[in-house]
Formats: C-alpha cells, sequence, structure tokens
C-alpha cells in the first residue's frame, strides 16, 4: 500500500485525449442544454455514421464531465445507455437541466 507521502494525484497523470476523442468530446460539448443526441448523430457529424461504438467509447474516457456533457448522449431508440457514472445519475441530470431555463 502506498503512503500518503506517496500517493499520484490523479489530475497530474490524466492522460491526453486522441484526436478522435477531442473531436466528440468538442460535438458534444455543442449540444444544447436539455436537449439529447444519439451516439449514432455525434458520429454522423464526425463525418463516419459507423463509428457509433467508437464514439460511446470515447465519452467511457471522457476525462471532464462538466465540459463534455456525455450525458445528453443516449441511444438510437432514446434510450439512456452508457453513461460511467449510472443511469440513475444520467437520468437525474438530464430532468434537471430540462427543468432548469438556460441562461
Amino acid at each position: 500500500m502506498l503512503s500518503v507521502s506517496r500517493r499520484v494525484d490523479r489530475r497530474a497523470v490524466r492522460r491526453q485525449p486522441t484526436p478522435f476523442e477531442a473531436r466528440v468530446y468538442a460535438m458534444v460539448q455543442r449540444i444544447p442544454r436539455g436537449q439529447t443526441r444519439s451516439y449514432g448523430w455525434v458520429a454522423k457529424r464526425l463525418g463516419n455514421p459507423g463509428l457509433a461504438r467508437a464514439v460511446g467509447q470515447a465519452l467511457h474516457r471522457n476525462p471532464d464531465g462538466r465540459r463534455t456533457p456525455c450525458h445528453r448522449v443516449i441511444g438510437a431508440d432514446g434510450a439512456l445507455v452508457g453513461y460511467a457514472w449510472g443511469i440513475a445519475r444520467k437520468r437525474r441530470l438530464l430532468r434537471r437541466e430540462a427543468t432548469t431555463p438556460s441562461v
């Protein structure tokens, strides 16, 4: 077990996103508050509709949920799927955004 003095600051070792991940995060940041888009929608906007699963994997590795609102990305059928912090939290965030006026 690491001693307190030897613990690694996770923020210091956060990996840089790949170019594809960076494009995904930039696209997701454009989704307006209170709205959702599908993984396929994001993939199509990135130029390849077949990359919906890759979009999901990129969002799973999202290092900054405050800046990149990956909870706004849902399944093609409208299902709340694929949220690293749990579906209940995703539902809660979407409900909060739907009832909070945008500024």
